[in-house]
């Protein structure tokens, strides 16, 4: 925000505003509960902890908005904290650890997660306390008690899922059969689109479409998550995840379509999936896989799930899926020949009319199945 406004909250673009210029018109409350969470007090301009960082005012203020937060002009409203974590990434890129550019990058990434993850937190938690705990006491009056209590526990959580999911990067990375898989990696990309999302928030009332929305992200990241796969992001009525195998991919897939048919309070659903070469920057996925998934997912059938043909042939090379039933018969014929168990194949695969898809040229679907048994 410009050095004249004084108030707080989140401007069209996104960006968490830091208090203003003129302490005394803001909510007392406000001021309090801030200082619980920061654990600190107000004592620097931008200018002044900048300079107590050591990094220039213009570099200063590239983290700061990375971070989320607008510009408050030359306002007194920074803590020893905010030159703290200057100094740390800073201190990141003097030692040659990380570019400026990248240390850019870091500051924009935990901004953007962890601003979405405060204010679900925080707006969860409200709305799960029906009754103040004493009478006439507003809602706001409740956030202080609350965050006191949380605070530390929500703290330590945090950095223990950070860890662990940190732990499960570097991981896969390891496993990366070459430097160039680190970036650019062979992915089963998936979307998973609720049918219909637009007529029904015409009909429904605001607070039902969001229950039906949180009812379809939980379980959506629930099987994702138990089955092995990693969720990239939800986009309200439609949900991406991406595995390293497609197998695993199909499993969860059909598995979304099964879990969602058994709830008569859920629309369909429908998926698309592609495997190649992907992309991945800050925990997003790109390129042309991931365009042709979401592309396939368009068209797929109402309760059906559609792949591409580099999916279905990793399916069929790793004994997923057979070729066709044809293959399948002989497969089989041919082990009841030699005395021996036959394929366990848990997908089915069926070709779909070719169809020109946009800025993908002509694309040949396959729905893909499970097979009689192979729950």
């Amino acid at each position: 925000m410009s050095v004249e406004d004084t108030g707080s909250g989140t401007d069209a673009h996104g960006r968490v505003d830091l208090p203003g210029a003129d302490a005394g018109e803001e909510d007392p409350l406000a001021l309090r509960l801030e200082g619980l969470i920061l654990g600190a007090e107000r004592r620097y301009t931008p200018f002044q902890a900048a300079r107590s960082a050591g990094v220039s005012m213009e570099l200063a203020s590239r983290f700061w908005r990375a971070m989320g937060f607008a510009d408050i002009g030359q306002a007194k409203a920074l803590t020893e904290a905010d030159v703290l974590a200057l100094r740390r990434l800073a201190g990141l890129v003097e030692a040659g650890l990380l570019s400026e550019a990248m240390a850019v990058q870091v500051a924009r990434s935990t901004g953007q997660t962890t601003a979405r993850l405060a204010e679900w937190q925080i707006d969860s938690f409200l709305e799960g306390l029906t009754e103040p705990p004493e009478p006439g006491m507003t809602r706001t009056e409740v956030t202080y008690p609350l965050i006191e209590l949380l605070l530390p526990e929500l703290e330590e959580f945090l950095v223990y899922v950070w860890r662990r999911q940190l732990a499960a990067a570097t991981g896969r990375v390891v496993q990366a059969a070459d430097d160039e898989e680190m970036v650019d990696r062979r992915l089963a990309v998936c979307f998973a689109d609720l049918v219909g999302f637009t007529r029904l928030t015409r009909r429904m009332e605001e607070e039902e479409l969001g229950e039906l929305v949180e009812a379809f992200e939980t379980t959506a990241a629930d099987l994702v998550a138990a089955n092995g796969g990693r969720l990239i992001k939800t986009l309200g009525d439609e949900v991406l995840y991406a595995t390293d195998d497609a197998g695993v991919a199909a499993e969860i897939a059909l598995r979304l379509i099964e879990t969602m048919a058994n709830d008569e309070t859920m629309p369909e659903l429908r998926v698309g999936m592609a495997f190649g070469t992907v992309t991945t920057r800050m925990g997003d996925v790109f390129g042309s896989t991931v365009n042709l998934a979401s592309r396939l997912t368009s068209i797929a059938p109402k309760d059906a799930v559609l792949v591409d043909g580099a999916f279905a042939e990793e399916l069929t090379r790793t004994g997923e899926a057979p070729a066709s039933e044809a293959e399948a018969a002989e497969a089989a014929a041919a082990a009841e020949k030699e005395d021996e168990e036959p394929p366990t194949y848990r997908f089915a695969l069926q070709p779909m009319w070719q169809r020109p898809v946009r800025g993908l040229g002509v694309v040949q679907p396959w729905l893909l199945t499970r097979r009689p048994g192979k729950m």
